[in-house]
């Protein structure tokens, strides 16, 4: 298969993964789009962590917290300052980004299990710390939030339907921004770092720049990610934001795919639905289960759901390949010798 043949099938792949996400909320029930909604936002998360991890090479166990600041930033600046839902997306972002660099800045001395644990402490602290500002985070209680509601030119749309429209209208362009960078000098500094720090700065990389640049803009991702959860639940509270979420968010980006742009949307699914058809069958062995699942992609596909699927791919095309030359030379294999030689 030609490049040029390859291309389209991907462009093609691409055209027929937009037509079904734009047609989800008018196929499926509510209760369905108000899962594959959470899906989106979460991929906006695991996404920004996967440039982190996957490309910078730098761990974080805590990003649940990023998440966590850019809900509740939602949240208050709609409930208590009155601001359009979409305002609170860009503060959310900055906010989220702002918090990201400052825990970025001890990177640039730790790396491995010792930022692992300082990232870990950090989301360990953000459920009390949730509870301990009661005027501004609702402590506890928590805070509802009114959802956005569509505009007059689509009142015909259901709140469920809207919500999940305005989420996927704000995650494509933030996927298009990673994918765009990723293949800029930028994302080749990254992945430089990741596998050679000393070499990337003998190329003249600028090392503390790339690292806390990779924090801040994998933090902003995950704040605007909570905002998003925030306009599709309606609430939050501190129970949303525990230490599962961090780790949830750390097998997304395992299942889905290391370094892949596509991979946080595969892992977004896993994350949310698997749990789900986990307690469908035995709800007492819902997190076995999980885990059980976790450790059976691990083992079968170490590069995740993008890795298996691009192996997959490969063969199939080697195997076309190799026909059609075969069938160019008449049946003769590469050494000349005729296939019923004597």
């Amino acid at each position: 298969m030609n490049a040029a043949t390859e291309q389209r099938l991907r462009v093609g792949g691409l055209i027929a993964v937009g037509i079904f996400a734009a047609a989800v909320p008018f196929v499926f029930g509510p209760y369905r789009v108000g899962q594959l909604t959470l899906v989106l936002a979460y991929a906006v998360a695991v996404l920004g962590l996967n440039v982190l991890v996957g490309y910078s090479g730098q761990i974080s166990l805590g990003h649940g917290a990023f998440f966590a600041l850019g809900a509740y930033t939602a949240a208050s600046l709609v409930e208590k300052a009155s601001f359009p839902h979409l305002l609170t997306l860009p503060v959310a972002f900055v906010v989220a980004g702002a918090a990201g660099f400052l825990v970025g800045l001890p990177a640039l001395r730790i790396r491995g299990l010792y930022l692992a644990l300082l990232t870990l402490g950090l989301a360990v602290a953000t459920a009390p710390l949730i509870k301990r500002f009661e005027g501004l985070t609702g402590g506890a209680d928590g805070l509802n939030v009114v959802q956005p509601e569509p505009p007059g030119f689509l009142s015909g749309l259901a709140l469920d339907q809207y919500v999940y429209l305005l989420t996927l209208v704000i995650a494509v362009p933030l996927f298009a921004l990673i994918a765009l960078m990723l293949r800029s000098r930028v994302g080749r500094s990254l992945v430089a770092i990741r596998d050679n720090e000393i070499v990337a700065k003998s190329m003249g990389i600028n090392l503390a720049t790339m690292k806390t640049g990779a924090f801040a803009v994998s933090a902003a991702y995950a704040g605007v990610a909570g905002a998003l959860y925030v306009f599709s639940v309606g609430f939050v509270g501190p129970e949303s934001f525990t230490l599962v979420l961090s780790f949830a968010f750390l097998a997304a980006i395992v299942v889905g795919g290391l370094a892949t742009v596509s991979g946080a949307v595969l892992g977004a699914l896993f994350i949310v639905l698997v749990p789900e058809y986990a307690a469908d069958v035995d709800d007492a062995l819902a997190g076995v289960i999980y885990g059980a699942t976790l450790i059976l992609v691990m083992y079968v596909e170490r590069r995740g759901a993008v890795g298996l699927a691009r192996r997959i791919w490969g063969r199939a095309t080697r195997g076309r390949q190799d026909r059609a030359e075969r069938e160019d030379r008449g049946g003769i294999p590469a050494a000349g010798v005729p296939t019923g030689g004597t």
